[in-house]
């Protein structure tokens, strides 16, 4: 058996809650006001994304460090649609991967993205057991 994971959620009433992290780093979950919380936190299925997003940018930031690419900017825009029964689940998820540079290496940022999508990151492996996930890549050339 690999590594585990140990995270302590802390209900902080009404309906927030508080979340440990390996890191240190507290995050806050909170529902939103239509819901009886007050919005001071995160949203779990959006975070879920996040994570996601977090998993393949860190793959896809150290391999860009790696193969020495330049990139002024990278951002990750995720789309996801949820089932209408429920629990509603995420059913189809687009992962769009944008760079903007003035030397974008479009070819070796593509190898990037797939390395992590289909051999590194844990995260979206996990989303592909039950959502269909696509990937898209967008490179912003500036002069």
């Amino acid at each position: 058996m690999g590594k585990t994971n140990h995270v302590t959620t802390r209900w902080m009433g009404k309906m927030a809650f508080e979340s440990t992290n390996p890191s240190g780093n507290n995050l806050r979950i909170d529902a939103g006001e239509e819901d009886g919380g007050e919005g001071s936190g995160y949203r779990p299925k959006a975070l879920m994304l996040s994570s996601m997003a977090g998993c393949t940018g860190l793959d896809v930031a150290s391999l860009m460090k790696k193969m020495k690419l330049d990139v002024d900017d990278f951002t990750i825009e995720i789309v996801a649609e949820l089932s209408d029964e429920h629990p509603q689940i995420y059913e189809k998820v687009t992962m769009e991967y944008h760079f903007h540079g003035s030397n974008l290496n479009e070819k070796k940022l593509q190898k990037a993205i797939d390395l992590s999508f289909d051999k590194y990151c844990g995260v979206s492996e996990m989303f592909k057991k039950f959502a269909d996930v696509q990937i898209a890549s967008f490179f912003h050339h500036t002069s």
